[in-house]
């Protein structure tokens, strides 16, 4: 499979009791590596361009009020198709992740000149479900990959793939169908 097109952006919660300062951590340089690309997460009162470690005071909005964000992608080509995906490798714990990469969203046949407003309207695949990781497991990273569709190309999940959003494999799992080359 070839990956045609990645913008990620890495959205750390973490799973501690939300009146606790445990969790005050600082990205490592591996997390901080990992965002690619000008995607932008924008939450009513959050914009995510950069890896960061989600505020404090937004952690609950987000795992209890807030619904899907907004995507954009300014440099989205805007004849283009894109499919996003956003995941938890961390499932449910960062120490023992068995179900890594637990899929949260996944959109596709997002075109590229709405990509690029930020109005996105596409086949969901999987429903958006919130960010609510168990109790006591830390950090958790959600990633939100955009990948660039290949021309008349369209992603399907196989009937395994869409009973369980758990134990995810990013490349070979739902994306399978792709032919690929990671930039």
């Amino acid at each position: 499979m070839h990956l045609f097109y990645a913008s990620v952006v890495l959205c750390v919660l973490c799973a501690c009791h939300m009146t606790t300062s445990t969790c005050d951590e600082l990205l490592s340089s591996e997390d901080a590596e990992f965002c690619k690309g000008k995607l932008k997460v924008i939450y009513p009162d959050l914009v995510v361009d950069k890896c960061m470690i989600v505020p404090q005071r937004i952690r609950e909005k987000i795992s209890k009020e807030w619904g899907p964000p907004q995507i954009q992608l300014p440099s989205a080509d805007e004849k283009k198709k894109y499919t996003l995906l956003m995941v938890d490798p961390d499932a449910p714990s960062r120490q023992k992740p068995s179900r890594a990469y637990w899929r949260h969203w996944l959109l596709v046949d997002i075109k590229g000149e709405a990509l690029q407003r930020g109005d996105i309207s596409a086949v969901e695949l999987s429903a958006y479900t919130r960010p609510t990781p168990p109790q006591g497991t830390g950090f958790h990273r959600y990633q939100f990959l955009i990948f660039e569709q290949p021309e008349g190309q369209s992603l399907s999940l196989s009937p395994q793939e869409n009973s369980s959003r758990g134990q995810n494999d990013v490349i070979s799992g739902p994306l399978q169908s792709f032919p690929v080359s990671l930039l």
